[in-house]
């Protein structure tokens, strides 16, 4: 038998582990053209809160009672097509179950010799491409300039703070703990760090660890930490909206600062993005990536969570901040 995952209910404020069900299945056989992959690894990822309650957004919303998909990587462990034969290894957007077929659309065989499996969920995959793009072709980071970066322990957020430094920038991350901000600085380079936990005045503690004011904001995050970093921004800065964290789980929309005052005064850029609108730019960025993995100029954390059965309580972890760098399950 084979085991899905499947949406049970639309989560009001946070999702609960009633929000997914567990169902058993026969397990599949495929046909000419087709592909039996086993699932080895699977990226749990904040945005599927978004996909979660039925809204209109950039991604359709899961159905109810449907599995529930996401970034995995999959060993091909019975093949009926050309190009890829047993124990080939592949990364894509599949659903949540043990074993299932594919015709092969969508789907990028991956290398377990070049780097670990795991990190073509991560580093090498979306959460990469994620920090990558959004930095590089809306930030524009030039040498000598300040970026901070909130959820800066996370997945993206330790990328983006690394890419900064090989560009040359002063970089400060904001994270939920001293041992993540020593962690930002010990082992990804950051200049300085903030726990926000501990934080009273964002806008406060921003001034003393930015003297020359901020030129690329990073936004992970959204919220009361984003107020007090957009304080500090600097004419002609660029603020980079990748995620809204502090927002996800929330009823209803919470009102905070109105920003346009600020993006006037500053000559400010604030712009969101999702990292498929640079799709056709992902082969340069993969090899960029991997070859400053092979440098040594990047490091990657990850959080490995172990078994299938563990996969939405590791989703639900990432809202309480339990992750360091990229959140994945083995299986």
């Amino acid at each position: 038998m084979n085991t899905v995952i499947t949406l049970a209910n639309r989560p009001e404020g946070r999702p609960k582990t009633s929000d997914f069900n567990f169902e058993t299945e026969k397990k599949p056989s495929p046909q000419e053209g087709e592909v039996l992959l086993e699932t080895k690894y699977v990226s749990v990822d904040p945005y599927m809160r978004g996909r979660m309650s039925d809204a209109e957004s950039y991604v359709a919303p899961f159905e109810l009672g449907k599995p529930i998909e996401g970034g995995i990587v999959a060993k091909v462990v019975e093949s009926k097509k050309e190009n890829l034969t047993e124990g080939d290894y592949v990364s894509g957007r599949l659903d949540w179950k043990e074993y299932q077929v594919s015709d092969g659309e969508g789907l990028m065989k991956v290398d377990p010799e070049a780097a670990p499996l795991s990190a073509y969920l991560g580093i090498l995959g979306m959460t990469g491409l994620t920090a990558y793009m959004g930095l590089l072709e809306i930030g524009k980071p030039k040498e000598g300039e300040t970026l901070v970066v909130s959820g800066a322990a996370g997945a993206v957020g330790s990328v983006v703070g690394q890419i900064g430094k090989i560009k040359g920038c002063r970089v400060v991350g904001i994270a939920g703990s001293d041992e993540k901000v020593e962690l930002l600085k010990s082992k990804f380079g950051f200049d300085g760090g903030i726990n926000y936990k501990t934080t009273e005045d964002m806008g406060a503690v921003i001034a003393e660890a930015c003297p020359n004011g901020v030129d690329i904001y990073f936004d992970n995050v959204a919220g009361e930490i984003s107020d007090g970093v957009h304080q500090h921004i600097n004419q002609f800065g660029r603020i980079v909206n990748c995620g809204a964290i502090a927002h996800y789980n929330a009823t209803s929309m919470p009102m905070g600062p109105r920003v346009e005052p600020m993006l006037i005064k500053k000559s400010a850029l604030m712009q969101g993005f999702i990292v498929g609108n640079y799709e056709e730019k992902f082969p340069e960025a993969v090899k960029q990536l991997a070859q400053w993995l092979g440098e040594g100029k990047l490091e990657h954390s990850e959080t490995i969570v172990e078994g299938f059965d563990n996969i939405p309580q590791a989703f639900l972890d990432l809202f309480d901040g339990k992750n360091k760098g990229k959140m994945v399950v083995q299986v």
